[in-house]
């Protein structure tokens, strides 16, 4: 048995107040001919990993959770028959498994399985969708594609994280070293050396909590489509004439949209979590090439400063929170409190899931998607996730965030085809 660590303990205790499953959605050309032997191949291979075979136990309070074995059992695998649904009428079913959380200490992901799925996007025919539901406290968007890839027939496998032993007696040296950096951290902002932290954002119409119904859309795209100097700031720049266009219809003013970007942490992982939140602005009052330069910018600094040597020593303060005093300050958060302000205005998530090399029996995959969980704060997401040439741009809303959903993704398909 292992611990978690404290960020992947925050992750699961979090979960009870605001579900943040994972739910990694691939469509695959084509329907096995025999598809119990097809889950019985991704059963094999989730065998084969130590940590998909995996649940948490949380049975004292003064302590972390920990990870215990299970056996991977029927209960993580469901067909659901919809009959000969169309792609949308798949996606209104996947948006409706969050209804139906993981629970931890049962297990950590589910395989659901949507069979003769018709006008899956870059499917010549009728075609197969596999969405693997995944606790966030067993991984990241990077580490929950590495452990889907493996069922799906990657090869290689993922290694279990190893969470540095930590006394938590240590916690007052290791504040006083995160204070010491944080000074240096200060003057280095002061002299240019490091950028400052992004400024809050006023909250919009897309950050209104989630209320009537929940939907998500997805729109495919080959990556030569999508041009500019990486997928992530080409779509930052669509979401920014999007978003904008689409705010102003209710009476807000975009000037100042931005956007918060989950963005990975550098060096060795110590735990199944290891990213953080950013803000970006999105400058929609610019014209596309000056919004794109100043996007990418703006995520250089994130960079530049999350590589600060402050930010590993908070981050190794936090590692050393006493398991009662991290609990403590989870349970005290309150859902139906609202900010007016925001690290950003709706949340772009990009993930690369690698190349496509994907089975699920003998059907290829052909594109990949999900769909960032929404938050009290947080009406409006979007998920970016490629694999192979294929870029799938997913959107995630509340009907409370953007009123008519297909009025907006009809918005953010002009403005990816657009050059202005």
């Amino acid at each position: 048995m292992r611990r978690l660590a404290a960020i992947d303990a925050q992750n699961y205790w979090m979960s009870s107040a605001i579900p943040n499953d994972q739910f990694l959605l691939y469509g695959f050309s084509g329907v096995p001919t025999e598809l119990g032997a097809a889950l019985r191949d991704v059963r094999q291979r989730a065998r084969r990993c130590p940590e998909l075979g995996l649940r948490i136990r949380d049975d004292h309070r003064l302590r972390y959770p920990v990870w215990v074995p299970r056996d991977v059992g029927d209960d993580q695998f469901v067909v659901h028959d919809l009959g000969d649904p169309g792609f949308d009428d798949c996606l209104t079913a996947v948006a409706a498994l969050a209804d139906h959380p993981l629970d931890a200490t049962r297990a950590t992901w589910r395989v659901h399985v949507f069979p003769r799925v018709r006008d899956i996007p870059a499917a010549t025919d009728a075609g197969t969708v596999v969405v693997v539901q995944m606790a966030h406290a067993l991984a990241d968007g990077g580490r929950s594609a590495d452990l889907a890839g493996l069922m799906f027939g990657r090869p290689g496998g993922v290694r279990a994280v190893e969470v540095p032993r930590v006394v938590t007696a240590r916690l007052p040296w290791r504040a006083a070293q995160a204070a010491r950096w944080h000074r240096r951290l200060v003057r280095d902002e002061e002299s240019g050396q490091v950028p400052r932290q992004a400024d809050s954002r006023a909250a919009l119409h897309s950050n209104a909590a989630p209320a009537g119904k929940i939907s998500v859309r997805t729109i495919v795209r080959n990556r030569d489509q999508l041009g500019g100097p990486t997928v992530t700031v080409t779509v930052l720049a669509a979401v920014s004439a999007a978003l904008a266009e689409h705010l102003r219809e209710f009476g807000d003013d975009p000037a100042d949209l931005g956007a918060e970007v989950p963005m990975a942490k550098a060096g060795a992982r110590t735990a199944n979590n290891q990213f953080g939140n950013v803000g970006v602005g999105l400058y929609p009052m610019l014209e596309r090439d000056a919004r794109t330069a100043r996007i990418a910018e703006d995520l250089a600094q994130r960079r530049r400063r999350a590589q600060h040597p402050a930010m590993l020593a908070a981050s190794r303060a936090y590692a050393a929170t006493p398991a009662p005093l991290l609990r403590w300050g989870v349970t005290q958060f309150d859902s139906s409190q609202r900010s007016p302000t925001v690290t950003g205005n709706t949340v772009v998530s990009s993930v690369n899931r690698g190349a496509g090399d994907l089975r699920f029996g003998a059907t290829p995959v052909v594109m990949t998607a999900g769909y960032p969980a929404l938050s009290p704060m947080m009406g409006l997401t979007h998920g970016v996730h490629g694999i192979g040439s294929t870029v799938a741009v997913s959107v995630h809303a509340a009907e409370s965030a953007v009123g008519d959903i297909d009025a907006y993704v009809a918005r953010l398909e002009r403005a990816l085809t657009s050059r202005r």
